[in-house]
């Protein structure tokens, strides 16, 4: 976990319930999600075997370990995880060298927190290596803590990674919005207590009550984020 907010940061918009603004990485920030399974494709077919497009629901939005165990089970693969685990962050890392494009919304999204002084986190089941060269692109001072799947014990979809960014920026889960574009990310944010918004990449999400479900970021904005968290 890297963390850069300033003690006058926290709960600096104290006027208003929100005390804080997570938000996923892959899919949800920048539109990297079908990079991981372009990667995911291209190694296994060094490997010798064709992924069936039925697995990406399967592996979008988990940890690294998760998804490529479960590939490796799938196809039977002669690899270990961690060397999977390496052959797949390296081919990413490819991928995103070519640029980082950022979702709809997210630029005015962003600039729209900072104008607020809300403290925001990333939160991705990413590994910090993968974390560190996207923020290359976006910008590092855009976030004032980013927590990497790798720097928790357990990452989505349990709750560590957004408690684990509730107390980093000393906020009450409870009053804190998490953006996120899967399943398991907002099953994560669900269990820390969060209040979220799903914007859904790959597979549907449904509407709950504590979850809003919108089409793109260009629908979230802070006043839309109040709300959410006040009810």
């Amino acid at each position: 976990m890297t963390s850069t907010v300033p003690a006058s940061l926290l709960h600096a918009n104290g006027s208003s319930a929100l005390q804080a603004v997570f938000l996923d990485m892959d899919g949800t920030l920048v539109d990297t999600e079908g990079f991981w399974w372009d990667a995911e494709v291209e190694v296994f077919a060094d490997l010798g075997h064709r992924l069936d497009e039925a697995w990406r629901d399967v592996v979008v939005g988990g940890p690294m370990t998760r998804s490529a165990g479960y590939l490796i089970e799938s196809t039977g693969a002669d690899i270990t995880l961690d060397e999977l685990t390496v052959l797949l962050n390296d081919r990413f890392e490819r991928r995103i060298d070519r640029g980082v494009p950022l979702m709809p919304g997210a630029e005015r999204l962003l600039a729209d927190l900072a104008r607020h002084s809300i403290p925001t986190a990333l939160v991705s089941a990413s590994h910090r290596r993968i974390i560190d060269r996207v923020l290359e692109s976006v910008g590092r001072d855009r976030f004032h803590l980013t927590v990497a799947g790798d720097e928790v014990v357990r990452t989505k979809p349990h709750p560590e990674p957004y408690l684990t960014a509730a107390r980093g920026v000393g906020a009450d889960p409870a009053l804190c919005a998490v953006i996120e574009d899967t399943a398991t990310g907002v099953a994560a944010a669900e269990a820390a207590g969060c209040r979220v918004v799903a914007v859904p990449s790959v597979a549907p999400i449904p509407p709950l009550p504590g979850r809003v479900v919108v089409r793109s970021l260009e629908e979230v904005d802070v006043p839309f984020l109040r709300t959410l968290v006040s009810g």
